[in-house]
């Protein structure tokens, strides 16, 4: 048979990942900072773009000054694009313009001006008080002094160490063997440096580098510049006048310690139970991590996607919270006037501008379209979860993914995008969304199913009504987890244990027990 080509008309679907769409993709699942950051970087790309500075309406007048048009919850469409500046009226230059604008605003600007010039800061806001002819000066109510001014800096471990070396070590040779030490201490104030390296470095005696090391020890805070954690509160011990040959036995022995194995840590410290509480008490109250005081870390603050509070009906009213969602303008009275003074449609300046516009309104209405699929998302959620907000955790329910994409008509992925660290704030606190989303536990009596979380917090409230003398092993919380309806395995008991960070009967006895002695001794 012979081989020819030939022509074929064929018609098919496919979809197409476009870069728009990619990027709408990435914005859904987006944080609320990502979110921000984002947005200003289109808004120093795009100079169609504006971010609503929440000034509110001024008035008629006001109105007509710009066409702006807001993205996400504020999108909208442009009515008048040839809107241009407003006529200024007599008003505004009469008495009574100054009062109409007064009532606007709310504000009284009849004395807006009656100073000239910009307030003068003072030069030494301490001694306001004695000189009254310094510039700044407000009398001695402290008016117009800048707080900030008094606010003291944060000292550093590094800074706090570097101030006591030179009255620790005069010879110029050991402050710079300190100072390569204080480099090499990690935020928990441990020193991270092999010594015999650093001596073959340096071409000194591995003693001198000891010598060192011992005298940086004494320094505050207690327990810095040690190489591990026994040594760390080895050193405490010694300025305390408490590291005997039992309080050493014990440091050198805390994997016994953390096993709760008290009757090893008698035998080999050689006391007695007394003795042992006494040394344990000593113990919780140093300090593991010295250097921990000097690390300033900024906590992240967490902006709810979502708030939901009860209606007047019973039931539960689900709202997006207007503080994180993005409010993006676009100019379109910019568009209008750079379209006159443009030229021709084909030039670069008018090509640019309409990739601006395509760009800008592409963002408004996939930031218009993320907020309503959170809400429909959460709404959702609520409705699902709705004995958890009006009982607690122990009512929480089983839940997955496909369950509320198939509720609200939508894929498993987009549900999975949208609960990604995003935050609802609840009567009951501030839950990620992802925590109502938890497998689903057997009932032991054929009824409905529990959720993990809340089987979770069972174990764990039974766990905290525990007594020294009547301690729950795991096969004890199974059978009572049994009685309550909930049928699960032991090692399954074992393994929600372990991931609450709870320890075994064994170890919560001894620990239950020597608790109970510290306290009545």
């Amino acid at each position: 048979m012979a081989l020819s080509a030939n022509l074929f008309l064929k018609q098919s679907q496919s979809l197409v990942m476009t870069p728009q769409l990619m990027q709408s993709i990435q914005l859904l699942q987006m944080t609320h900072f990502e979110l921000m950051q984002f947005i200003a970087q289109e808004v120093e790309r795009n100079p169609l773009l504006e971010l609503n500075a929440d000034d509110g309406d001024l008035g008629g007048e006001s109105a007509d000054t710009s066409d702006l048009h807001g993205g996400g919850a504020n999108a909208g469409q442009s009515t008048d694009d040839t809107a241009g500046s407003p006529s200024l009226d007599s008003d505004w230059y009469e008495g009574s313009g100054s009062e109409r604008l007064n009532d606007r605003l709310d504000t009284n600007f009849d004395t807006a001006f009656a100073d000239e010039g910009s307030s003068v800061r003072p030069d030494a806001p301490e001694l306001l008080g004695q000189w009254k002819s310094m510039p700044g000066h407000a009398g001695e109510t402290g008016e117009g002094v800048d707080l900030d001014d008094f606010v003291a800096g944060q000292v550093s471990l590094r800074d706090h160490l570097n101030q006591q070396i030179p009255f620790a070590l005069p010879a110029p040779a050991d402050q710079l063997i300190a100072a390569i030490m204080v480099d090499h201490l990690d935020e928990c104030g441990y020193l991270r440096l092999d010594l015999d390296e650093l001596a073959d470095r340096l071409g000194r005696a591995r003693d001198q580098i000891e010598a060192v090391l011992q005298t940086l020890q004494t320094l505050e805070p207690s327990g810095v510049f040690a190489r591990s954690l026994s040594e760390c509160l080895a050193i405490q011990l010694r300025q305390r006048d408490r590291y005997d040959p039992a309080m050493a036995m014990l440091i050198d022995n805390l994997e016994l310690l953390a096993k709760r194995d008290f009757a090893t840590l008698k035998r080999l410290c050689a006391v007695d139970e007394e003795d042992l509480l006494d040394m344990l008490a000593e113990i919780r109250k140093l300090n593991p991590k010295p250097g921990g005081s000097f690390e300033h870390t900024l906590s992240e603050s967490v902006t709810p996607d979502v708030v939901v509070r009860s209606d007047n009906n019973g039931g539960w009213q689900v709202e997006l919270n207007p503080d994180a969602l993005p409010r993006v303008l676009v100019n379109h009275s910019y568009m209008v006037a750079v379209g006159r003074q443009g030229g021709a449609k084909d030039s670069p300046d008018q090509a640019f501008m309409s990739e601006c516009m395509q760009n800008a309104n592409w963002l408004t209405r996939s930031l218009d379209q993320r907020a309503r699929t959170i809400s429909r998302v959460a709404a959702e959620i609520v409705r699902q979860q709705s004995a958890f907000l009006d009982h607690g955790v122990d009512h929480l329910r089983p839940l997955n993914l496909k369950t509320v994409a198939d509720a609200i008509k939508m894929h498993e992925s987009t549900v999975s995008r949208v609960t990604t660290n995003k935050y609802m704030m609840t009567p009951r606190g501030l839950f990620e969304l992802k925590y109502f989303f938890t497998v689903s536990i057997a009932s032991a009596e054929g009824g409905d199913s529990h959720s993990a979380e809340a089987v979770r917090h069972r174990i764990r409230a039974l766990i905290e009504k525990e007594s020294p003398e009547a301690v729950l092993s795991d096969d004890d919380i199974v059978d009572t987890l049994k009685a309550g309806g909930v049928e699960l395995a032991r090692r399954t008991v074992a393994k929600y244990r372990e991931s609450m960070n709870i320890p075994s009967s064994v170890q919560r006895r001894r620990e239950k027990r020597a608790m109970a002695k510290i306290s009545a001794h």
